[in-house]
């Protein structure tokens, strides 16, 4: 039987530790764990703590550490540039990416973007993203939680994507088919889904320079639906799944 797994801020540096708080509760109320009963613990930095239940009570267990392990990174890593979409398709992408096995995720103001994010408001939408991403993680049980990066406008994003080894951009116009390209075995590899409405023309122009877009297939899929569309294919041609 598999493990209930919990994410937590930072595992014990001892050989003990307590669960408390909501995952505590989680543990003790909904779980119900008891002593004996065995569990894992990340810090969704790739730290994993396989333990057992030393004690129980009401939102709270106690855990004796068994076994300590430190979870690489994937190689290559996966980053999804995601264009502002309309309602709750944001968290949704990010959501669906963070499970199917993303490692960043750039929040982009592109042109079509309708949705904009400014001030506090923005930051309270980038946080969201980052809970949504959290809360995948936990679920999916991955020991690497993926960060969420700040709001990139199209310029920002250019010298961003200057620093990855391989960029994959999605295009409705593109010949040339997602299965066929070349992928990096190393580095980094960016995703750029646009918005509703696609990319402009500037935009394809100012990502020129990184690759030719490609095509997904004969249909359209949602701002929402086309980056963990491409990062599937990903997993499975990098070895993955």
């Amino acid at each position: 039987m598999t493990e209930p797994f919990f994410l937590i801020d930072q595992l014990p540096s001892g050989n003990a530790g307590v669960l408390d708080g909501p995952e505590g509760h989680h543990a003790a109320d909904v779980q119900r764990l008891r002593v004996g009963e065995r569990l894992s613990l990340t810090d969704g930095h790739g730290n994993i703590a396989h333990s057992t239940v030393t004690g129980s009570e009401k939102a709270r267990l106690e855990y004796a550490i068994d076994e300590r392990i430190q979870a690489p990174r994937p190689i290559p890593s996966l980053t999804l540039v995601q264009a502002l979409p309309k309602g709750d398709r944001g968290e949704r992408a990010v959501q669906e990416a963070t499970e199917i096995g993303v490692d960043s995720v750039i929040p982009w103001a592109a042109a079509r973007s309708i949705v904009q994010w400014k001030g506090a408001r923005g930051e309270k939408s980038r946080r969201k993203w980052a809970t949504t991403a959290r809360e995948a993680a936990k679920q999916a049980r991955r020991p690497w939680v993926p960060l969420v990066e700040e709001l990139y406008t199209t310029k920002q994003l250019v010298s961003r994507l200057r620093q990855v080894d391989q960029v994959i951009i999605a295009h409705e116009d593109a010949t040339e088919p997602l299965s066929q390209v070349s992928l990096a075995d190393a580095g980094e590899i960016a995703v750029i889904i646009g918005p509703e409405g696609s990319l402009t023309p500037d935009e394809v122009k100012a990502f020129s320079e990184f690759s030719n877009p490609v095509r997904l297939g004969e249909t359209i899929l949602r701002t929402s639906t086309a980056g963990p569309a491409i990062l599937s294919v990903l997993q499975a041609r990098l070895g993955r799944w």
